[in-house]
């Protein structure tokens, strides 16, 4: 019951957190920058600075869709970041090239993010079959059950290590901005808001996670 009970929280926090970072992107999606920079130029100038050039800013579809891709060496900034001149705008841009430089410089928690990629990919695609089988037979095969949490567990594990990730993105982000002269003292807290909430987002995705591999860990163990 108490994994019950835990779980519905995180669901309530995650729609809230959700609620919130789309407000508040809304919101700084209508202050201007003080140099009027679009997205794009922001991101561009960014990896210029950290002597990055084999990497493109390119836009994308989508709203929140925006991405750093290490195999097409590519910057992906979805339409309403890509020409927008916002605040919002500039934060996502920088918080995008800000996993370009940690690739560049080798940050140890992206190198171990990246390790694990092809195992999550596979553990996501089969997981939820491998449990729902865990758990219609779990009297005759209850093996099987710890397989899928097994598979979980590595999704788990790469929820967790996604954080000081995403945070170090944002913390890279909001220095530069600082330190180019993008953001001004008005402009800077509002920075540090948008991708505030948008780190949130993940720390619910890691809890949500772990309440669910605690779970079925209890359902295996026959626990109520």
């Amino acid at each position: 019951m108490n994994i019950w009970i835990i779980m519905i929280l995180v669901m309530v926090v995650s729609l809230l957190v959700q609620g919130m970072l789309q407000s508040r992107f809304e919101k700084y999606s209508k202050v201007g920058l003080p140099n009027g920079m679009t997205g794009a130029e922001v991101a561009e100038k960014m990896l210029r600075d950290h002597g990055i050039y084999d990497v493109k800013v390119v836009p994308t579809r989508g709203s929140l869709t925006d991405h750093f891709n290490p195999q097409t060496k590519t910057v992906a900034l979805s339409e309403s970041v890509y020409s927008s001149r916002s605040v919002a705008a500039a934060a996502v841009a920088a918080h995008e090239c800000g996993h370009a430089v940690q690739h560049a410089t080798g940050y140890a928690f992206i190198q171990m993010r990246s390790a694990l990629v092809p195992a999550v990919s596979f553990a996501s695609g089969i997981v939820q079959w491998v449990l729902l089988a865990g758990v219609i037979f779990m009297q005759t095969m209850p093996s099987l059950l710890w397989i899928g949490i097994g598979l979980f567990a590595l999704t788990t594990l790469f929820s967790f290590v996604t954080l000081p990730v995403e945070i170090n993105a944002s913390a890279r982000a909001i220095s530069w901005l600082s330190r180019a002269g993008i953001t001004d003292g008005q402009t800077r807290p509002m920075a540090i808001d948008a991708l505030k909430w948008a780190a949130y987002t993940y720390v619910v995705a890691a809890v949500g996670s772990l309440a669910t591999l605690l779970y079925y860990i209890g359902l295996a163990r026959g626990r109520d």
